[in-house]
Parts: C-alpha cells; structure tokens; sequence
C-alpha cells in the first residue's frame, strides 16, 4: 500500500486513482470532525464535499510541510466554522439527533464492548452523555478536545490544522477537558450516580 506522500505525488502528476484513494482514507475521519463541529448531518455532509473539492482544486499548493490529513483537517475545520458562522442567526441545534455515526469511536474511548444487554444498553447511555456534554462546548473547544484527544493528533499538527499556536492549543484543550468534566460531574451528582470522571 502507498503512503500518504507517495498518493499526493501521484496525485499532483495526474494519477487519476491517487486523488481517490485519498479520499477514501480519510473521507470518514473528516466526516465526523464536521459533524462534531457543526453538530449537523447536512453541513457536515457539504463540508465533507467542500473540503475534498477544495484540496484537490489547490492540490499543487500543498508542500508537504505537514502531513496531508493535517491540510486537510484545516480545511474542514475552517469549512465548518464557515458554516456555523452563515447559520448563526439560527442557532437551534438538537441535542437528540442520532448519533449512530459516531458511536464506534467514542465507545471505544470508554470501554471494552461486552454483549450482555445490560452492559450494552449502560454504555450506550454513558456514550450519550459523553457526546451530548462534548457537542455542549464552544466550537473552539470541541474542534480542539476532538483533534487531541479523539483523533489522537499531536499538539503540533493541531495548532498547524486549527491554525494556532501550540500555548493556545494547550489553553484549549485544558480549558475543553475541565469544562467536560464539570459537565459530567455535575450530571452524575444530579442523577444520583457516583461515576468518577477522568478525561
């Protein structure tokens, strides 16, 4: 399998099945950073496309000074602000969208998946929890906690994607991780549940 570099070369000489195949790669990773950002299927959806148009129309821009993900991931991120920014005057958001297509990651934040329905259902419920109180910071915070602690970025490729500074990256990212859980702390005091909180 070619790496990352090698497609984007491929890609730059006219390769008509590099370009696609990045896609491919990182087309759902971008997805749900866009969803997470805009908590909305639709303008995650039209970020997904823009971001992909937009990296192949400026292809020959990118110089390899950061891994392509990262490029990428600048793009969507500012995609996304955009499209916070155009709807702001509506700022109506559900909470209680299904949240099917984000399950998998953060389960796998959380804990071993166990068939006991039980067990299943618990964690399902704290899954819920875990998102409702994530979607519930700035989007400065959220796009930061995301990249970090989801994605697993480094700091440096995080300050590069979200174009800040590695100090205001750390800010964030304590600020989001203290604001996340305060947030659960405060839900599981109020329903009675003593789950310690450690993000």
């Amino acid at each position: 399998m070619l790496d990352e570099r090698e497609l984007v070369d491929q890609a730059k000489q006219g390769d008509p099945d590099a370009f696609p195949e990045l896609v491919n790669r990182y087309e759902k990773k971008i997805y749900r950073l866009a969803r997470h950002i805009t908590q909305n299927q639709e303008d995650a959806e039209d970020v997904l496309q823009e971001t992909f148009l937009k990296a192949f129309a400026n292809l020959n821009q990118f110089q390899g000074h950061s891994r392509f993900y990262t490029w990428l991931v600048r793009i969507a991120v500012n995609e996304s602000l955009m499209k916070l920014r155009r709807r702001k005057a509506d700022k109506i958001v559900s909470l209680d969208e299904p949240l099917e297509t984000d399950d998998d990651v953060v389960i796998r934040e959380i804990a071993t998946w166990d068939e006991n329905p039980e067990q299943r259902y618990g964690r399902a419920e704290i899954n819920a929890i875990l998102t409702r109180a994530i979607n519930s910071l700035s989007p400065g915070f959220r796009a930061v906690f995301w990249l970090r602690d989801v994605e697993e970025l480094s700091t440096e490729e995080t300050a590069h994607a979200l174009n800040l500074s590695i100090p205001a990256v750390k800010s964030r990212l304590l600020r989001a991780r203290l604001q996340l859980r305060d947030k659960l702390d405060r839900h599981f005091r109020k329903h009675g549940e003593h789950t310690p909180v450690r993000l």
